[in-house]
């Protein structure tokens, strides 16, 4: 199972991490960091951390395609190499993903039009402009389309797709594995959960 998490200068690292732990521990997985240029990629924290060991024209044609967002994917969505990649990869893939605004990048190149899908929840109005129909829930599967909300919950989704792919025992084999059992000290990691006053201000914090 060749798998390929996309990486670029200003990535959120556990956007593409956070993935890497769950699909990395599936039957014979095969996780390549990709990248137009191989080599070390800053974080949009700042840190020098991931590195991509495949350039993505070497890879036409991963079984499992993901795309990590960043706060601004706007440059990635309109780099037409990565597009065009992208586009190609999901042709012949057995499945192709995104975190958080990684789902913009799916948009643009027109993987999303007439679907549901979900994104950072400060990213769903520019969802809307590629033709699709934001929601809320952490996960969103249409086909063999799985898009991820904000950061964290690209676990989740790769989670899904790794029952999806080998059954639920397998993924909660994983999920087990990683200790993934959250237990955050606060209920507002949705605008659904979160005070309206505290989404109003970072909305226009983010604007």
């Amino acid at each position: 199972m060749e798998i390929a998490i996309l990486l670029y200068e200003g990535v959120t690292a556990l956007d593409a991490i956070g993935p890497y732990e769950v699909l990395a521990s599936m039957p014979d997985a095969k996780v390549h960091f990709v990248a137009k240029e191989p080599g070390i990629k800053t974080t949009h924290a700042g840190v020098p951390l991931l590195n991509a060991d495949t350039a993505i024209a070497d890879m036409p044609a991963p079984d499992i395609l993901l795309i990590p967002g960043c706060p601004d994917p706007s440059y990635v969505a309109e780099d037409a190499e990565i597009i065009a990649w992208v586009k190609q990869a999901h042709e012949t893939s057995k499945w192709t993903t995104s975190v958080c605004t990684g789902a913009i990048v799916l948009g643009a190149a027109g993987l999303l039009q007439g679907l549901s899908a979900t994104t950072h929840w400060l990213a769903h109005e520019a969802l809307k402009d590629y033709g699709a129909t934001p929601t809320l829930q952490r996960v969103v599967r249409e086909g063999k389309i799985i898009t991820a909300a904000g950061v964290s919950s690209g676990i989740d989704m790769a989670l899904t797709l790794a029952a999806a792919e080998y059954g639920d025992e397998i993924a909660q084999e994983i999920q087990l594995i990683i200790e993934y059992d959250p237990e955050p000290p606060f209920d507002t990691g949705s605008p659904a959960k979160a005070p309206v006053q505290m989404v109003e201000k970072l909305r226009a914090h983010f604007q």
